[in-house]
């Protein structure tokens, strides 16, 4: 069974890169990783199956990201002075981007597809999705490059993007021509 050292230096860097691409401010990203590590040092004695190891963290960080947000909006909602218009419109942009991008990635080929959902959506290394794959690492990191240039181009072609200062998404009008766009944005 593994020991809660030998987790983190294993784990460590791998959960951090996942968390760091769902949560935005680094500073929170660092709070939810030793979030994580807390509450698997306190339940690893649950752990009956020790191949599962790495789903089990990363179920637990999902959670942690989760409880995240649901704590921002209900300390957000609770606040008094601030008016009660609903969702923010960027927030919403992003969540109507959001289900496009499933359609859109389904569309990639296979080996790009696989690359992308592996790197992006489950937060593996470029390693070890070379290693799965049995390919050279260099050999996935341009899948994965390929597929994120096809997904943008893809994109690009549906939609022109509004941008804040930080690069974050807060707006987006279809273009005219939507034919290029298969999807339904």
């Amino acid at each position: 069974m593994h020991t809660t050292t030998q987790i983190w230096n294993e784990y460590n860097a791998k959960l951090h890169a996942f968390i760091v691409r769902r949560v935005s401010d680094r500073s929170t990203a660092d709070d939810i990783l030793q979030d994580v590590f807390l509450k698997t040092h306190r339940r690893l004695h649950e752990l009956k199956d020790g191949a599962k190891l790495q789903s089990w963290l990363y179920q637990i960080a999902r959670n942690a990201i989760i409880d995240h947000y649901r704590e921002r909006r209900l300390s957000t909602e609770s606040l008094e002075e601030l008016p009660a218009d609903g969702p923010d419109a960027s927030d919403a942009a992003v969540r109507e981007l959001a289900e496009c991008l499933r359609p859109m990635i389904e569309q990639l080929p296979e080996h790009y597809r696989d690359a992308l959902i592996l790197a992006d959506l489950d937060g593996m290394t470029q390693r070890e999705i070379a290693e799965r794959h049995g390919i050279s690492l260099s050999g996935s990191k341009s899948r994965v490059q390929r597929a994120r240039t096809m997904l943008r181009d893809q994109l690009d072609a549906c939609c022109r993007f509004e941008f804040d200062r930080r690069g974050s998404v807060v707006g987006y009008t279809p273009h005219a021509c939507a034919d290029d766009c298969e999807s339904d944005c």
